[in-house]
């Protein structure tokens, strides 16, 4: 049988049954198409921590106070004993190693900030100057916190873009006064609207010096210390120095944990990828399901033409030729069913990044490639069955079968 004449006629065998091969097809194109949209959702939840952390700035290191347990808990969680804290000493010590070129140590609390009649509860962080260029922060109006001694308290506020708007409406911010706590403070800058920051919205923020946040929250010391190299080929030169000098300063002992961005950035994007290609195999099952859909159906379907086959076989079809029809039927089921799942994948991840625009939705080439390969080999790894057992009947037991 020729090539046209084959798919003309599976085209009509499935034409004939339109209700048994619109199931088959949806069945495919559902298994498809979630293979697509969640494989989308891993692929652009990794793309956005990526940019999230990115958006920290280039060549960082985080320093934490206490040492990484080996046993996965928090350091002193075994003994009970409190992590040695890290002070604006250490901070201070940091800053003068050649390898690094900013250091911006962190406090954070939560207070009541309030202007005129208006007031709000907010996160308060207190750090130094440099911490703007850390983070890669702009500012709206005025100017950042000022560069002076550190261990000085000063009562200056930056405030985020929200807080303003919230407290000040459309009256001018910089250069009034607002109280924070028990403490009144001077509003120097406001930054620019950043949005949300690895889940924390950095328009709610206010910032202080961290030795006014210090004596704010009654801390002495601190919540960690960004440090910046001066060059990505550094960075390990950084972090050495790093450990060696908050080592000698703390007698000898390493309680510290110093994490590297890439490091960081290195196992979210493991874990994302690990997750990503978890779903896409459950997504996968469905396609499977679907083959044993096709292959169900298609034996009911050589039970019901028997005398079809007997006829062909009667008429001069070789048991290959009779195969090779119940495949090209397979193949066209499934090369429609995953099609269909393409496109409705697609729609799918446009509609959540409609609903998502903080995300960018986008199904990669591989998962698109990949479901499409695998729904073709699932109705043709299916079908296998159906079509030998057509190819086995005997002609005249066929054609007499009623």
């Amino acid at each position: 049988m020729r090539a046209g004449d084959l798919l003309g006629f599976a085209v009509n065998s499935l034409a004939a049954h339109r209700a048994r091969s619109a199931l088959m097809v949806l069945a495919m194109a559902i298994g498809v198409a979630a293979v697509v949209v969640l494989t989308a959702l891993g692929e652009a939840a990794r793309s956005y921590v990526v940019s999230q952390f990115s958006a920290l700035g280039s060549h960082l290191l985080i320093v934490f106070p206490g040492r990484t347990e080996t046993s996965g808990t928090f350091p002193g969680a075994l003994t009970g004993a409190t992590p040695r804290e890290l002070t604006l000493d250490d901070a201070l010590a940091l800053s003068r190693r050649p390898a690094v070129r900013r250091v911006a140590p962190l406090t954070i609390g939560s207070a009541t900030v309030s202007w005129a009649r208006r007031s709000r509860e907010v996160a308060v962080l207190g750090s130094t100057s440099e911490f703007v260029e850390i983070r890669r922060f702009v500012m709206a109006q005025g100017r950042f916190l000022p560069s002076l001694d550190p261990r000085r308290a000063q009562p200056v506020v930056v405030l985020g873009s929200l807080v303003r708007n919230e407290l000040f409406g459309a009256a001018n911010a910089v250069g009034e006064w607002v109280r924070i706590g028990e403490r009144r403070y001077r509003v120097v800058g406001v930054l620019a609207s950043q949005g949300q920051s690895l889940g924390f919205n950095t328009d709610e923020l206010v910032i202080l010096p961290v030795a006014s946040a210090q004596a704010l929250f009654n801390q002495a010391g601190l919540l960690r210390i960004l440090v910046e190299a001066r060059s990505r080929e550094e960075i390990a030169g950084a972090k050495a120095a790093v450990v060696d000098v908050l080592r000698t300063r703390h007698e000898g002992e390493q309680d510290v944990t110093v994490v590297t961005q890439d490091a960081l950035l290195a196992t979210f994007d493991r874990i994302l990828r690990a997750l990503t290609l978890a779903v896409g195999g459950i997504a996968a099952i469905s396609l499977a399901v679907a083959g044993i859909l096709i292959m169900n159906v298609m034996l009911i379907a050589v039970s019901q033409r028997t005398r079809e086959i007997g006829l062909l076989k009667a008429l001069g079809a070789a048991p290959g030729g009779i195969r090779t029809i119940f495949l090209t039927e397979a193949v066209l089921l499934s090369a429609t069913g995953a099609a269909a799942g393409l496109a409705l994948g697609e729609a799918g991840t446009a509609v959540l990044g409609k609903l998502y625009p903080v995300l960018s939705v986008a199904a990669p080439a591989w998962a698109s490639v990949a479901a499409l390969a695998t729904a073709l080999t699932t109705g043709i790894v299916f079908s296998a069955l159906p079509a030998r057992r057509a190819a086995r009947l005997d002609p005249v037991v066929a054609l007499y079968r009623r």
